[in-house]
């Protein structure tokens, strides 16, 4: 029998067993947009430059470009700088899958961090009201790690979860704003 999940509240295990060395980690966070799906996914096609990554998270969001292949399609490379817990990181990621409307996949570029940050992951499901737009980042995190520097590793997602969800506010507002500028310019029309 599997023990029980040691995750915190935004996190799910993935695949546990007690003879592991990493538990495999996945914070999520989601937020109702009202706006319909293409109006989210469109929002990341236009993610081409520092300019627009900015604008999606001003505070923590540094730079962005596409380095290798077309903007958001699979296999495509793109290079983000961004803050996280203080800290800046420079990333190199692949697209993996895409699902226009509904998903987006991407993993690290490098091996090394793939092995503990495997993926992360944009999926966006059609609501009553709109649709709802959830991210997920997937990790790994040592046993011995977690023992022994748990403090340490707990503020560490804690600003993950944080990040991810100014992310989704911030996305919220941006569209549902644009959204209202473009229905109450239609309205006056």
């Amino acid at each position: 029998m599997k023990p029980p999940c040691q995750s915190l509240s935004v996190e799910r295990c993935v695949g546990e067993t007690n003879m592991k060395l990493l538990e495999d980690v996945v914070i999520t966070d989601s937020v109702e947009v009202g706006v319909p799906p293409e109006k989210v996914f469109d929002f990341f096609l236009q993610i081409v430059d520092d300019a627009s990554y900015r604008a999606w998270h001003p505070i923590d969001h540094v730079t962005f470009r596409w380095i290798r292949g077309n903007p958001y399609e699979e296999g495509s490379v793109a290079y983000a700088e961004e803050y996280l817990h203080g800290k800046l990181h420079k990333l190199k990621f692949r697209i993996s899958k895409i699902v226009p409307n509904r998903e987006i996949e991407y993993v690290p570029l490098s091996r090394l961090v793939r092995f503990f940050f495997p993926k992360n992951r944009f999926e966006i499901k059609p609501s009553r009201d709109g649709c709802v737009f959830t991210a997920e980042v997937y990790l790994r995190i040592g046993r011995i790690a977690r023992a022994l520097a748990k403090r340490k590793l707990e503020m560490g997602l804690s600003s993950i979860r944080k990040h991810m969800k100014e992310e989704g506010e911030n996305l919220k507002r941006i569209l549902e704003e644009r959204n209202s500028h473009v229905t109450n310019g239609s309205r006056q029309a």
